[in-house]
């Protein structure tokens, strides 16, 4: 990751409702990737969708759980 390309981005925990905060760099597309929450430690599945042609990013997160067996 760049740091120069980094955003804090505002989540909330799908486990806990724990809000934090995730850095996430749009700059290397589209990525699919697990985060620890900080306050319960559990994995938060995170996709990031980036639209380059509209310059947007969609960040949407779940419980692992619901996504990996």
């Amino acid at each position: 990751m760049n740091e120069e390309n980094l955003k804090s981005v505002p989540v909330k925990c799908p486990h806990c409702g724990h809000n934090t905060f995730l850095d996430v760099d749009a700059s290397e597309g589209n990525q699919d990737y697990q985060e620890e929450c900080s306050a319960c430690g559990d994995l938060i599945h995170v996709q990031l969708q980036v639209d380059e042609i509209n310059q947007q990013a969609r960040i949407k997160v779940d419980g692992n759980d619901e996504q990996f067996y």
